[in-house]
């Protein structure tokens, strides 16, 4: 999943792990007062895959519902603030209502993500010198399900690796979206 660099809008292109077949497409604008998300099959729009929504409008650790174009609710996911205060930790709820949580594999970036926020706070620099990269493992009862890396690069580039074929595809890659559009707050 590569980010697409625009003024106004967050757009992701989803392509298979060769590089090549566009997977999805994925739009969100920026700043609205309501999180939402569009999936798409491709940069065309031709075929909505589907999205997620925020349930509450500004709401820092607010809860997305994921849907289909028919609006049949395929799961959701929500930040879990409390416990990201040290480490960024999400909870993926698929459709079947098995939580899967998933947080930051490693520990010493957390940290030093946090870190360089709180520096950043004192003096305020808009690039870190260092870019983070770090990287999602979301697990149920110990198995891996779900895993988001962030690779090295200017762009915002992810490998996603589903390893639960039961996991819903249009929930795994909006989670992945989210990862990245909300991360932050």
């Amino acid at each position: 999943m590569t980010q697409k660099t625009t003024p106004l809008v967050n757009r992701y292109v989803v392509t298979a792990p060769d590089g090549g077949e566009v997977l999805a497409f994925a739009e969100q604008k920026r700043l609205a007062l309501k999180d939402e998300l569009t999936l798409w099959s491709g940069e065309d729009r031709a075929r909505r895959l589907g999205g997620f929504t925020a349930r509450q409008v500004v709401d820092f650790g607010s809860a997305y519902d994921v849907t289909r174009p028919d609006g049949q609710v395929v799961g959701g996911f929500r930040k879990d603030v409390k416990a990201s205060l040290v480490r960024s930790t999400w909870h993926l709820t698929p459709g079947d209502g098995v939580p899967v949580v998933g947080r930051e594999r490693r520990l010493s970036v957390a940290l030093a993500r946090r870190g360089w926020e709180v520096a950043d706070l004192v003096l305020p620099v808009p690039v870190p010198p260092v870019p983070f990269v770090y990287h999602f493992d979301f697990v149920r009862d110990g198995k891996p399900v779900l895993s988001v890396e962030r690779k090295w690069g200017i762009r915002d580039r992810y490998v996603i690796r589903v390893q639960d074929p039961s996991l819903d595809r249009v929930l795994a890659l909006c989670m992945a979206v989210g990862l990245d559009t909300l991360q932050a707050r």
